[in-house]
């Protein structure tokens, strides 16, 4: 994968057909060739970010195993300045359909730059992680794998285990609020630009999808199992965030964010590449939110831009927690500006956050 964006974008179909509508548009997509991508865990040594390296953090490539087996590659950030006495540590995940060299890594070398260990990870069957086939995802695994990344932090010599926090960025927001609400040892957790995605995928954008078109969702999903098991292979969706004209702003947000020098990385989702067809199942009655009070009493930081499509997820999910929360609008902000934009993350209300619940 090391065509240009420009070659990248002449082959790609728009985004459009994700979940235009009723966010349910894998009933509507038609078969793809399988994917190649290169083996697991065969991690570059290069500095592939899309971000700059910082002269002011350590980092170091990392791999470590979930409790299914899947080793799963990370990034590990540290302060160069850090002492001896061990430090709060940060696991941080997302976007969906994201790599760690993109919004994930950035975070975390931020977060390193204010004195925690962070981790940024790429998540099962993504990226430079394990598993088979390729760009799948999973509810239950993709929550697995948040602790499974605090499971490696808590075993550094570097890493206080007593004071470890987590974030998620957009659909692994909703991911991070899940593994939170059921893993006891992390003290805290923000979620930034949150997407519910067992929300969107089963109900479509602002709930929009009707009985019948859930229906018939599942019944060409359900079918669609035969042909791949027939094949020995996934069957992908066409490949994300071309642009032909007339797409909603948030599209265009997406494409702005994935398909240009400001974030585009060969090895993500988003970036030309697509899910599975079948993917949208496991999410389709497994609303991963519902136990999200039992976050509580541990705090919750919910950032969500005040301009973004996806702004009601972080309003809803901050309704239904439980005290201690906090849901921070940020004032000129789409979804994607809190991917990347630091004049628009609060990085600061982020490191204050974590630096009074992790002390």
């Amino acid at each position: 994968m090391t065509k240009t964006i420009e070659t990248q974008r002449a082959y790609n179909t728009s985004r459009r057909r994700l979940m235009q509508g009723t966010g349910l548009a894998v009933a509507a997509m038609s078969l793809l060739p399988t994917m190649t991508v290169k083996s697991a865990l065969a991690q570059t040594s290069d500095w592939d970010k899309v971000f700059p390296k910082s002269e002011t953090v350590d980092h170091q490539k990392v791999s470590f195993k979930n409790r299914y087996g899947i080793m799963l590659a990370g990034d590990l950030y540290l302060p160069k300045n850090r002492g001896s006495q061990p430090l709060p540590a940060l696991a941080i995940g997302g976007p969906f359909g994201a790599v760690k060299e993109q919004s994930s890594g950035l975070y975390a070398q931020t977060m390193a730059e204010r004195g925690f260990a962070a981790l940024a990870f790429d998540p099962s069957y993504t990226g430079e992680s394990g598993g088979e086939p390729r760009n799948i995802a999973s509810p239950d695994i993709n929550t697995e794998d948040f602790s499974a990344a605090v499971d490696y932090l808590g075993l550094q010599g570097t890493v206080d285990r007593e004071r470890i926090g987590v974030i998620g960025i957009c659909g692994f927001g909703g991911m991070a609020l899940n593994a939170v609400a059921v893993d006891k040892r992390v003290k805290a957790v923000v979620a930034t630009t949150m997407y519910d995605m067992t929300r969107v995928m089963s109900k479509g954008y602002n709930d929009g999808v009707t009985p019948e078109q859930r229906a018939q969702a599942l019944e060409q999903m359900s079918r669609q199992r035969w042909v791949d098991a027939e094949n020995g292979t996934p069957a992908y969706q066409p490949p994300y965030n071309e642009l032909k004209g007339g797409e909603a702003q948030f599209l265009v947000d997406y494409n702005d964010y994935y398909m240009t020098p400001r974030g585009y990385h060969p090895r993500a989702v988003n970036s030309g590449n697509a899910w599975s067809q079948t993917t949208p199942l496991s999410f389709m009655n497994m609303p991963i939110l519902t136990y999200i009070a039992e976050i509580s009493p541990r705090p919750l930081l919910l950032v969500h831009g005040a301009d973004a499509h996806s702004r009601y997820f972080s309003e809803t999910a901050f309704a239904a927690a439980a005290e201690p929360k906090e849901l921070m609008i940020i004032p000129d902000a789409n979804h994607t500006d809190l991917y990347d934009r630091m004049d628009k993350i609060p990085f600061d209300r982020i490191a204050d956050f974590f630096g009074q619940h992790l002390a």
